[in-house]
Formats: structure tokens, sequence, C-alpha cells
């Protein structure tokens, strides 16, 4: 199945898109470590790193609309140049030792550019999946190496930041990660996949209109399920740092989070195996029931050994949901609105992450781990109850351009 992947993408279109969603995992962490580091002050880095979230999950969505509206092309290559330069400056100005202000500004900027690789290389490669007569088996398979793509740049980049912070200095991660988005963002915007995903002639656009970009509830719904599982990762993360602090490795908490999402990478691979019959509403309740069992042992690790393992089988659940959840958006999506759709998934996670972070870390502080991670069972039982209560609208075929072209 994933040779007819490859065989659909081409060979440098995944190595593009994977080097240009890279420098997004690098940057939230690398911003922390840089300003903590220039500034002495946890306070500020926290104020830089929240601002370069917020930054991203309020623009995001709206480069994934102009990309909708104008094609990939010029919007990705505005977005990573402006954004190789919004991080550079970020770094310049941290190593000047800068007042908070100006920091947050910059971080607000450096995650407003995000030029969105990740939820635009999705929509171009379902595009051409569609193009190509694919079946929604196929698509479900294209839809899962995206995810394992996603998977592994979050378990890299930060890899990365911690390197280059223990060799040199967290700017040299963050002068990577401009120096990638100059590079790759560019050749992501130029390949010439990018017609894929171009929108409709003028008159069609005119005819019927509001009909083709016209957002079902469920779409909605399906962006909740993401910022809950943006908490999930945030209370994590929280809880992970709190316990391996308690327990006297604090070293362990960027590893362990790097085994779950290694599970999670390698379980994502395995959804194109998934039985065609089993339909995108099954997986997705079946896929919230595991993150509900497999997150509630989390309350109750008490040493490093228990806390690996729990985390590391829970990973297991993490790449099922995002996945569907990404199908399900995709089935019932127009695809005039394909790209922003995508990106506010993506969005939702940064939002739901950043927020459930702050949240549990300040009840990780005052009451233990265990508090923290109460806040990603809590997201989980949401996130489940969710998919109980919401009916999916069924797939919008006929909007599909490339089901039209095959027609005609």
């Amino acid at each position: 199945m994933y040779r007819d992947t490859l065989s659909l993408l081409g060979p440098a279109l995944p190595v593009v898109s994977f080097l240009g969603r890279l420098p997004t995992a690098m940057c939230q962490l690398g911003s922390l470590l840089l300003v903590a580091e220039t500034t002495g002050s946890l306070a500020t880095a926290g104020l830089t790193g929240g601002a370069l979230a917020a930054g991203q999950t309020v623009a995001g969505p709206v480069i994934g609309r102009l990309s909708d509206r104008h094609g990939q092309r010029g919007v990705v290559l505005a977005a990573s140049l402006a954004n190789a330069v919004a991080v550079t400056a970020l770094v310049l100005a941290a190593l000047g030792r800068a007042p908070t202000g100006p920091l947050m500004v910059l971080g607000a900027l450096a995650g407003a550019t995000v030029p969105q690789v990740g939820p635009l290389a999705r929509t171009r490669s379902v595009a051409l999946a569609r193009r190509s007569g694919a079946d929604d088996r196929s698509v479900g398979a294209v839809l899962s190496f995206e995810g394992t793509l996603d998977e592994v740049s979050f378990v890299l980049g930060p890899a990365l930041v911690g390197l280059a912070a223990a060799l040199a200095h967290p700017a040299a991660a963050l002068l990577l990660a401009a120096l990638l988005l100059a590079v790759c963002g560019t050749a992501f915007a130029l390949h010439p996949t990018a017609t894929a995903t171009a929108p409709e002639s003028p008159a069609s656009t005119r005819s019927g209109a509001a009909e083709r970009t016209r957002l079902p509830g469920s779409a909605y719904a399906l962006r909740g399920a993401m910022v809950l599982q943006g908490a999930m990762f945030g209370a994590s993360q929280a809880g992970i740092t709190a316990l391996t602090e308690r327990l006297g490795a604090p070293a362990q908490a960027g590893l362990v989070y790097a085994a779950m999402g290694v599970m999670s990478a390698a379980v994502g691979l395995s959804m194109a195996a998934v039985p065609a019959g089993i339909g995108l509403t099954a997986r997705w309740r079946a896929a919230t029931a595991g993150l509900v069992v497999l997150s509630v042992p989390l309350l109750f690790v008490g040493s490093l050994g228990a806390l690996y393992a729990v985390v590391v089988v829970l990973g297991a659940a993490y790449a099922p949901h995002l996945i569907t959840v990404f199908g399900l958006t995709e089935r019932t999506v127009p695809a005039a609105r394909l790209a922003e759709s995508m990106a506010f998934l993506t969005s939702g996670i940064v939002g739901g992450q950043a927020l459930a972070l702050a949240v549990s870390g300040r009840l990780a502080e005052g009451h233990g781990a265990p508090a923290a991670f109460a806040v990603a069972v809590g997201a989980a039982v949401a996130c489940a109850l969710l998919s109980w209560a919401v009916r999916v609208t069924p797939p919008v075929r006929e909007l599909r351009p490339a089901v039209a072209e095959r027609s005609g």
C-alpha cells in the first residue's frame, strides 16, 4: 500500500515536505530554551513560547484559507520566507537581550508565519490521490503516511533542539530551522505538485458557491476533537516533566515523550492495514475509547520504568485518533475549504496543547504529576463523548474536483 503512496507522491515531495515541517517542531522548544538561556527568566521564555503558539493557532487557518483561494505555491513561498526572517529576528533579539515585549511580538510573528507545510502536504497528497482515481483505502494510506511524517517530525525536532543546545547553543537550532524554512519551504512551494490543489475557475466558483463552501456541523466537532487531543499532549508533557523531576531524572522527560512519539508513528504506519469494512466513524469511536482506557494508568505511575511503559502504550492510541479525524475531515468538507480545514485541525492541536500545558503545569506544581495527568484523562473522556454524540455528515464526493474531472 505504501509503495503505491510513494509512487503517487514521487521521491522528492515527501522529503521536502518532511524537512519543511520539521522547523515547526523545533521552534516551540527552541524558543523556550533560547529565551530562558539569554534572559535567565523562565517567565519570559514561557510568554515568548505562548505568543508563538498563539500566533500559529490564530494564523494557521488563515494561511490554509488563502491556499484554498489562491493556490499553495505563492502562499507557501511567501510564508516560508517570512517565517525564516521572523525566526532569525527572534534569535537576534534574544541574543541581544531584548525586553519581554519585543520578544513576545517576534514570537507571535514567528508563529503567525508558519507555512503550514504539514496540513497543506496532506491536502496536496489527497488531491493527487483523488486525481489518480484512488479509492478511500488508498486515500487512507496517504493520510497514514502523512500522519507518520508529522509524528516523526515532532519526535526528531525537539531532539535536534536538545542536541544543539547541548553541543552549542539553542540559537543554533533555531537558525537551522530558519535555513530549512527558506530552502525546503521554498522547494515545497515550487514543487510541480503545487498545482494539484489549484482553485476552481471563477465561473464555477460563482455557481453555487455557498453550497460548495458550507461546512457541516460535524467539521466543527472534529476541530474540537483535535483541541482535546492537543490538550492531552500538553497535559501529558506537564505530567511527565513533573514526575521525572520528582524522581530526580529531569533529563528523561524528553526521552519519555520521544518514546511515545515513536510508538505513535509506528502504529500510524500500520493504520493502512485496517480492513476497509471498518468505517471511519467506528474507527473514531474505537480510537477515543483507546485514549480513555490507556490514559487512566497515568494517574497511578510512580516510577520511571512504569512511566515509560504506560506512556509508550498510550502512544499507540494517538496516531489512530489523529489519522481518523483527518480522514473524516477529508471526507466531509468541501474541496474548496480542505486546506483551511486541515490547518484548523493542526492549529487546534497547537492551541489545545499550549493551553493545557499552562493549566496542567500549574496544577502539577501545586498537586504533583497526577493532577496534570488527570487533565489528560479528562480530555480523553471528552474526546470519547464527542465521538459518540456527533453524527458525522455523509461524504460530499460530488464536490471533489477530481471526481468532476473523471466524470467529464
